[in-house]
């Protein structure tokens, strides 16, 4: 029995690991679940799944939630804390470790179970753009296995060949193109786009995601982010990742090799896809996926993005090119303007001004840093982003 701590498991990405481990209780057993502050679906998912740890990071929730479950006859111990969170992705029990926190968040645990030598299961991206050569570091040394969930890098990953290293440049690769769905708003105006609402930038078109990942999909971001953690994982420079546009998500990525065959993985937009092909690797699991259709698909389109109108892809491009500690203040900066917006008080433009200022105005001491100074680049940079809310929500120009 394969036990897995699943990080993040209140999550989109955490309830779809659990429901494929859901179809498969004689193979897999969750171990230890974890949610930031919701505790009610916390409460029953421990009360399916029984697992020995749980871990609730609104440490105001942690004593009614730890009553609630021992008066329910629950056996699972719960914490708070941050130490604990990174116990609980070391604990022995877990064999494989589901890193689904969003957000700088996730970093300490996500490094604590590559330091660990488990199997990591890797859904958040920002803690690769922010220190993934220290986590690759850490697998390195520990022997961990690290498999991408997201479905583009997923997609990359069973495009090479088995014997392909994380981190360095696969054999005959001559380029991998990302796909992108273009948001919601792939066909709006740049006028337009000024007086987008939160509810408008979370209703994504093809994936069902959380609220700060579907309007990273709005803005491109996210896609920005997929190409420095694409830049990180498959050891390629900026020039040889290309974002394509294709709306109807069924071609998730595409490696071309240097003697023009392209390989390509496709799929039903469907997160369990890739979450079972972590889980089962180098085998294959059924995960519950609706099969994918091709005769009623009937055509898949492809374009390339407008960065004119979506400047965050542009600027991400920019802080890959970069490198040093640069992705880590794009993803900062973007995390602190993303909240706003969703909080109502920037509107969606503003985004990409907020993290260009804080760009802009940032100098890099144009060396790989350690992870403390990550750390710090991080902390002043959500810093930065925070002093410029007001002069954004304002309106007021902004180079971007």
């Amino acid at each position: 029995m394969i036990g897995v701590a699943v990080l993040g498991s209140t999550g989109s990405i955490g309830e779809s690991t659990l429901d494929v481990l859901r179809r498969h209780p004689g193979q897999f057993r969750p171990v230890a679940l974890s949610a930031q502050r919701n505790a009610e679906r916390l409460f029953a998912q421990c009360l399916e799944f029984r697992p020995e740890c749980a871990w609730i990071g609104d440490a105001a929730q942690y004593a009614a939630l730890a009553a609630r479950l021992r008066n329910s006859g629950s056996s699972t111990r719960l914490c708070t804390g941050a130490d604990a969170l990174e116990q609980l992705a070391t604990m022995p029990e877990a064999d494989y470790v589901m890193a689904a926190i969003v957000g700088a968040a996730g970093l300490r645990s996500t490094l604590a179970a590559a330091a660990a030598g488990k199997r990591l299961l890797i859904a958040n991206k920002e803690a690769l753009v922010m220190a993934g050569r220290q986590v690759l570091q850490a697998a390195a040394r520990s022997g961990a296995t690290i498999i991408p969930i997201d479905s583009e890098h997923n997609a990359v990953f069973q495009c090479l060949p088995q014997s392909s290293a994380l981190g360095s440049a696969p054999a005959g690769v001559r380029r991998i193109m990302l796909t992108a769905s273009g948001g919601p708003f792939r066909n709006w105006s740049a006028e337009a786009l000024q007086d987008v609402t939160p509810e408008q930038a979370c209703a994504h078109p093809t994936w069902n995601m959380g609220r700060k990942i579907s309007v990273d999909s709005a803005t491109l971001m996210n896609k920005g982010l997929e190409l420095i953690e694409a830049q990180l994982l498959f050891g390629l420079p900026v020039e040889r990742i290309e974002v394509v546009i294709h709306p109807q998500s069924v071609v998730h990525s595409l490696v071309e090799y240097i003697d023009g065959s392209v390989l390509a993985q496709l799929g039903s937009p469907d997160m369990r896809t890739p979450i079972a092909q972590a889980l089962a690797w180098p085998g294959r699991l059924a995960s519950g996926v609706q099969f994918l259709d091709l005769l009623q698909v009937r055509k898949l389109e492809f374009e390339p993005p407008d960065l004119q109108r979506f400047p965050c892809l542009a600027l991400a491009i920019a802080a890959a090119r970069a490198g040093a500690e640069m992705p880590a203040v794009l993803s900062a900066a973007n995390e602190v303007a993303v909240a706003a917006f969703l909080d109502g008080r920037l509107n969606f433009a503003g985004i990409h001004r907020v993290i260009g200022e804080v760009m802009n105005g940032w100098v890099s001491a144009g060396t790989e840093p350690e992870l403390e100074a990550v750390l710090a680049a991080d902390a002043r940079a959500r810093v930065l982003a925070a002093s410029q809310l007001p002069a954004a929500a304002a309106g007021r120009s902004l180079a971007s």
